[in-house]
Parts: structure tokens; sequence; C-alpha cells
């Protein structure tokens, strides 16, 4: 398949993960793919692997939460390639110690706010801002947007992460609108819980209690990073060249889910896996 021929793709945090699947899955099927990442070496080993199986791939340390970053992400990828089709934002630069974006309103500390905003929802308003001018020039382009289940489903303790993921929905419902006339499609993805290469070390030293995550799924399974890269790929497909300004959820049926059952059957899970040892 070559349904990505000749168009160039940006992905943000293109390393490992949803981004370093999506990288893989556009560079199979056609696209020049531009990976930004803060891990270079894994950044680099993701090139290489697109290499080896015939695609065509770069790489750049790009840091998300720096505004100049961003705009050289895309001069680096239109100088290198001579245009830009697709933008993938799916980077989420971890500070040391990620849990400091975490907690209420009365114990996030400002900074670590703005960190967060800066990183989650910021970067995703200037990363179109610096590449919707050459997609103009193309006539077409997508832009995919990654949002969350936490969009819609709010945790305790993460008002950090919550707010700005409910920010991305919109957001990406307001640039659907903006730049539809431009030909450009804005859409986003909501994973559920996603299995790469960080949780897999995790999921490996404790297999009882990502059972017991796998059971929370109607489809009784967390995802992989595969699954969220075949999404996108639909989504920058002229097979979705009718949808813009949605939200696509790709969480194994997480949320459709009436929560009283939900919790029940969860008690009924551990009464019946008193074993389960929860993360």
């Amino acid at each position: 398949m070559s349904r990505f021929e000749g168009q160039v793709a940006v992905i943000t945090g293109g390393a490992l993960g949803i981004g370093g699947a999506t990288a893989r899955k556009l560079a199979s099927e056609g696209a020049k793919v531009f990976i930004a990442d803060i891990d270079d070496a894994a950044a680099a080993a993701n090139v290489e692997r697109i290499v080896q199986a015939g695609g065509t791939a770069a790489a750049s340390h790009v840091d998300v939460s720096i505004s100049e970053d961003i705009a050289r992400m895309v001069n680096e990828a239109v100088d290198l390639y001579g245009r830009l089709d697709i933008l993938v934002q799916n980077a989420f630069g971890v500070m040391a110690g990620e849990s400091q974006i975490h907690g209420t309103a009365l114990t996030v500390e400002e900074d670590n706010w703005d960190y967060g905003i800066d990183v989650l929802l910021k970067a995703l308003y200037l990363g179109p801002k610096h590449a919707i001018p050459h997609m103009r020039a193309n006539g077409s382009g997508n832009i995919i947007n990654l949002a969350s289940v936490h969009s819609f489903l709010q945790e305790p303790g993460m008002l950090v992460y919550e707010a700005a993921k409910a920010g991305v929905v919109g957001m990406t419902r307001q640039m659907a609108n903006d730049f539809g006339p431009d030909g450009i499609r804005v859409n986003a993805i909501a994973p559920g819980h996603i299995v790469g290469e960080g949780l897999a070390k995790m999921w490996e030293e404790n297999p009882s209690g990502h059972k017991f995550f796998a059971d929370q799924y109607p489809l009784r399974r967390t995802g992989v990073p595969d699954d969220i890269a075949n999404g996108i790929a639909f989504l920058c497909s002229d097979d979705a060249s009718f949808i813009t300004g949605h939200t696509l959820f790709i969480d194994g049926g997480l949320t459709v889910q009436l929560q009283e059952k939900f919790g029940t059957r969860q008690a009924e899970y551990i009464r019946a896996n008193p074993d389960t040892r929860l993360p």
C-alpha cells in the first residue's frame, strides 16, 4: 500500500510508543517521515528501523515545551523534504519526575502547571501555527492531535493532564472549523491504556496487575501502539476525506461502560483473583 506516497509527515514524540509506531506505519505506506523527539538514541534507532524496511526517515532533537524548537522542527522538515502534508502531535516531554504535574488545584505548583500546559496543549497550537502555511501551499493537509480517554473521564489528582487533554478536543474542533476551507483536516485520537516499550517493562514485572487492567476493557485486553498508529493512518488517508473535527476513541470500549456495573464487576474480579497485585 502507498496511501501516502509523496507526502511528508512530522511526528512529535516519534521515537517510541505511539509516535514510534505511527512513524513506521506512515513510512511503510510511502510517507517521508520526520521524527521529532528528545530521546536522540531512540529516535535514531527508529529511523534506522524505518530505513532498513525500505522507508524514508530522519530525526531531530525537539523539545515541544520550547516554542523555538517547534518552529525549527517544521522548517527542518520542509528544508529536508520540500513540503509538509501531515503533522501528528503526540509528544509528551516528561520533565524529571512526571508526578510534579499531578495533583489538585491546591497542590500543583504554578510552574508545573505552566510546564504541563506548555507541553500538552500550547505545543499543539504552535505546531499548526508553523505547519499550516506549508499545508496551505499544498492545498491540503492533515493534523492529528493526541487527546485521551482522560479528555472525557477524569481521574482524581490529575488536574493538569485532564485540563490539557480536554483542551485538545476543543482545539481540534476549532482548528477544523478554521482551516477546513483550506483543505486541511484536523482530528484527534483518544487512546485508552496503550502498552508501549516503557509500560511493557512495568507490566512484565506485574502480570497480575496487567491482567486486572485488561479486564477493565470490554475487549479484555489493553492496547498496543500499532492500534493507535492504524487509526492515525486511517484519519490521514483519503478514506477519511470527509472527516474533520472528530475525536476517534481507540480504547477497547473502555468509555462505553456504565460505571455502576463496571465497579461491581471489578470487585467480583478481585474476589475471584485474590492474588492480583494492583499497580
